[in-house]
């Protein structure tokens, strides 16, 4: 995956400008950065939801990307189990991804009467379940609201998925997930 020379801005803030970088296409890269340097646009100009104004970014893009939010984008008044049913095929087994995210026996239970860490997990396993085919996961504050312990266990169940996965965090125990760490400042978006 790289981008070069890109230029991205909302109005007349820039966010990127002539922003240029590689990065592997296996394992698993955190981006770590104050609120406002511009992860969240990184991330969406990756992931093929934002086109810069110029430059060029080589990624797989849309479809080939499964994406995780910030916000949880859960569909109201449905159970966990059918959040994930939305993204497999009929039939498919959803225990696995409930299991990933120690929701298992959360399958039944609507979206409003789960915590925000437990709909942040679902989320999660939403967007496992929604890797089959892809060539890349996204992951935009994966870890917000999950103990470190569960964070391991669902960055363990994502590794098995053999994607290059990236995302942003905050906190340390997140960032210590990733094989690779690229500290960022901004805007506009500079690695440091």
């Amino acid at each position: 995956m790289k981008l070069e020379n890109v230029c991205f801005s909302y109005g007349d803030k820039a966010i990127l400008d002539n922003f240029s970088l590689s990065l592997p296409d296996t394992g698993v890269v955190a981006l770590s950065g104050p609120s406002g340097c511009g992860k969240t646009t990184l991330l969406r100009l990756i992931a093929g939801l934002e086109t810069p104004k110029s430059g060029t970014v080589t990624s797989p893009g849309l479809p080939d990307t499964a994406v995780l939010f910030q916000e949880d984008r859960l569909l109201p008044g449905f159970s966990a189990s059918i959040q994930l049913k939305a993204v497999l095929k009929r039939g498919a087994d959803i225990t696995k991804y409930l299991d990933a995210v120690g929701l298992s026996g959360e399958a039944n239970t609507k979206i409003e009467a789960l915590s925000g860490g437990m709909r942040r997990r679902v989320a999660l396993a939403r967007a496992m379940a929604f890797v089959e085919n892809k060539r890349l996961l996204v992951l935009d504050e994966p870890f917000t609201g999950v103990d470190s312990e569960t964070a391991k266990r669902i960055m363990t169940a994502l590794r098995a998925e053999n994607l290059p996965i990236l995302y942003s965090a905050h906190d340390a125990e997140s960032l210590a997930l990733a094989d690779t760490v690229l500290h960022l400042s901004g805007p506009p978006l500079t690695v440091i």
